[in-house]
């Protein structure tokens, strides 16, 4: 009677086993129809998907302003303090996007189009003056002079055309579709503002039911440390990020650099990724002016924004960050790099955080096994 039983078990065990070799074979061979239909599926929701980012990005500010009407004396202010801080914030969110689309766009379009076009005339005129050096300076050197060569024969113009990127990015807007994916992205995320209490309480309810009760105040913790650490850091420094924008944009301005506005943009955009993203700003705008305006303006203008990153990063980014990430330098331009190497700019941006939450979750298990081994020792 076992022996049947063994060999009924060994049978069941054979038939289990080719049956699921015959499903990952034909998951594997529909893999082209079944990624297409998660490409398709992430497409359908993807304006549910921004809606949710922009709620997101807009919870800080949103919940500031909230507090500021709450403490309002006038009962019909403090009983819709939720309402009205939404509608304040999509109000300057919307005074913000006019001010770009309406002024700064068409003066950083203009710009990068006038340097694309004159790329050329800027990089042979600075080769000219590097042929008119002493033969004796520290920069005439084969080196040196095979990166000239190399920029020499770089044509801009094929590679980035503005104009067709205008019109594209103008037949994309003008797209009903995409109208159409803007407008729910935008209810979904006013929705997600308004009901993000209701919204959380019934993440925590299904939680609750679904998990034992110690995984899940372990997975509260974690995801609350993750959602203050994620909104501060995104929404900061894009703040920040503006801030040094304009504040570089009039500088450079003041001291007559050429293409402020573009330069000013180019540093602002990169100052959002700590540490790398400043030296990266700099640089490109440094080589920028150097080709445009020389060596002598160059320099100043690279001293100028040193003062101004130095600035920020003491006294204007903590004052706008609030509460520091508490992570190492070493960390940081770690965490960047990898971030940048996997996944770009984006990459390079969220890492930060990541691994901000990353050393959470490693200090957390140290000190878990120390006291573990602790308890152990002195049991």
């Amino acid at each position: 009677m076992n022996r049947i039983k063994d060999h009924g078990k060994k049978w069941f065990y054979w038939l289990t086993l080719g049956v699921v070799l015959i499903i990952v074979y034909k998951v594997l061979d529909q893999l082209t129809n079944v990624t297409e239909g998660i490409g398709e599926f992430f497409k359908a929701i993807s304006p549910i998907l921004s809606g949710a980012f922009i709620g997101y990005i807009l919870y800080l500010p949103c919940r500031k302003i909230e507090k500021f009407f709450k403490k309002s004396k006038k009962n019909i202010i403090k009983n819709r303090a939720r309402g009205l801080s939404i509608l304040t914030v999509y109000i300057l969110a919307i005074i913000i996007i006019v001010i770009i689309i309406r002024l700064i766009f068409p003066i950083l379009i203009e710009s990068t189009k006038e340097l694309i076009e004159n790329s050329q005339g800027y990089i042979q005129k600075t080769i000219n003056e590097y042929q008119q050096l002493p033969e004796d300076s520290i920069w005439k050197n084969e080196q040196v002079y095979q990166v000239i060569e190399n920029i020499k024969n770089i044509d801009l113009a094929k590679y980035v055309n503005v104009d067709k990127i205008t019109e594209y990015a103008k037949e994309a807007i003008s797209m009903v579709t995409a109208i159409f994916n803007i407008f729910v992205a935008i209810i979904v995320s006013i929705y997600i503002l308004a009901e993000r209490d209701r919204i959380c309480n019934f993440l925590k309810r299904l939680g609750k039911a679904m998990l034992k009760e110690h995984t899940f105040k372990s997975i509260s913790k974690y995801f609350n440390s993750a959602n203050e650490i994620f909104s501060g850091f995104i929404t900061s420094q894009l703040i920040d990020g503006v801030v040094v924008s304009i504040l570089s944009t009039i500088l450079l301005s003041i001291m007559g650099i050429k293409y402020a506005p573009l330069l000013g943009f180019v540093i602002g955009m990169f100052n959002v990724i700590p540490y790398i993203g400043a030296i990266i700003g700099i640089g490109i705008s440094v080589v920028i002016t150097l080709i445009t305006g020389g060596v002598s303006q160059a320099v100043w203008m690279l001293i100028a924004i040193t003062i101004l990153q130095q600035i920020d990063a003491n006294i204007i980014n903590p004052k706008i960050v609030g509460t520091s990430l508490k992570i190492s330098p070493l960390l940081v331009i770690t965490a960047v790099i990898i971030g940048g190497k996997y996944w770009g700019m984006i990459g390079m941006f969220i890492s930060v955080p990541i691994c901000a939450l990353i050393k959470i979750l490693a200090e957390d298990y140290i000190d878990f096994k120390i006291k573990t081994k602790k308890r152990i020792a002195e049991g």
